[in-house]
């Protein structure tokens, strides 16, 4: 199920599109054909691989491990970086079409790295509520430098095979959220690395905090994937399920619901589209991001929630999907820079003035 992922050099939009059912302001109308296709592809992918059995997954608290080569031959994973990576090169929108689909479902740092006398590493530390820690088999490790480093304390990258001597992934246990992702706390003790694993022109905060960046970027998508199977969950429900003779959408309440979740699902389209395209410009700031990551992940948190409620007693169901992207996103309001601290950085950005406080490198 491999598809054709060249970017185009053009993202104007085809103004002779008919926008679909639901897609009220046009938005496909704004998006290349390739866009549209790379969308449809992993739309179609989700619907036929991953929604019939993420419900169970969630309760059993299982990650689909099976799904991953077939994720990896619908070319998905590092579908924005360069081709010369053997990626696919896509543009940020395409990037974050992909990641609005598969949602359909620093300055504390506590590890350390140590130079040694023939300039091999060692590290030590622990990072916490780490994706994909108990299943991947190479790890990027920030870590604050010590003395032994001739350039001063900093922050560096290390490239770490999860089997090496001194490294152990922990399973989250207790979660009540994110149950079908594999979340886990690594700790390092004595790992030893040689001096080519520390990644290259990469000194500082600026390392950790673009990787932080980019993940909060697609994360504004996602989170806007998660608000539309709600919305498309409730809408559906609200048109077949009958009370008092006719159906529950026929009553003022819900149809206000729904156009309320409407509205929001296309104010943060609209966002993440237009900071996609200054993306692929080199034109967006660290502030926009936040301020796309900050209102969708929190409307899309509100959209979940009247979803489950007018889904009444069969939202609590694991049959249906509001509440696990509920539950899911109440995650995602935290990590990833919490709604507060992106707050704070886009009242900075009004008033010039910082409320809290950076942490300084020796």
């Amino acid at each position: 199920m491999a598809i054709d992922l060249t970017p185009e050099t053009s993202f104007l939009p085809s103004p002779q599109l008919v926008p679909r059912e639901g897609d009220l302001y046009g938005i496909d109308a704004a998006l290349t054909e390739e866009e549209r296709a790379i969308r449809d592809s992993v739309r179609r992918f989700v619907d036929d691989r991953i929604l019939p059995i993420i419900g169970d997954c969630y309760v059993n608290g299982r990650f689909p491990k099976e799904l991953i080569p077939e994720m990896a031959e619908l070319g998905v994973f590092g579908a924005n970086l360069p081709e010369e990576y053997g990626c696919a090169g896509l543009s940020s929108v395409a990037y974050g079409l992909i990641m609005q689909e598969l949602e359909r479902n620093p300055g504390g740092m506590i590890t350390r790295a140590r130079r040694q006398a023939d300039g091999s590493w060692v590290l030590n530390g622990a990072k916490m509520w780490i994706t994909n820690g108990s299943t991947a088999q190479v790890a990027i490790i920030w870590a604050k430098t010590e003395d032994g480093d001739d350039s001063g304390k900093s922050v560096r990258g290390f490239v770490v095979p999860t089997d090496a001597p001194g490294f152990t992934a922990k399973d989250q246990k207790g979660k009540l959220s994110l149950k079908a992702s594999d979340t886990s706390e690594l700790v390092l003790v004595d790992v030893h690395v040689p001096a080519d694993a520390i990644l290259p022109n990469v000194q500082g905060l600026k390392g950790p905090l673009s990787c932080l960046t980019q993940a909060r970027y697609g994360i504004s998508w996602g989170a806007i994937g998660a608000a539309m199977a709600c919305f498309e969950e409730a809408t559906a429900y609200a048109k077949t399920r009958i009370m008092f003779d006719k159906p529950i959408g026929a009553f003022q309440i819900q149809q206000v619901r729904l156009a309320d979740m409407l509205t929001e699902i296309v104010k943060g389209q609209l966002l993440s589209l237009h900071l996609g395209r200054m993306k692929d410009l080199g034109t967006f700031s660290p502030v926009q991001v936040s301020l796309a990551k900050r209102n969708n992940v929190s409307v899309a948190t509100d959209i979940a929630r009247e979803a489950r409620r007018l889904l009444g007693g069969n939202g609590i169901l694991a049959e249906y999907h509001s509440m696990r992207h509920m539950a899911n996103l109440e995650s995602v309001y935290t990590y990833e820079g919490t709604h507060d601290v992106h707050s704070l950085i886009l009242g900075q950005a009004v008033t010039g003035l910082a409320a809290f406080k950076y942490a300084t490198l020796g």
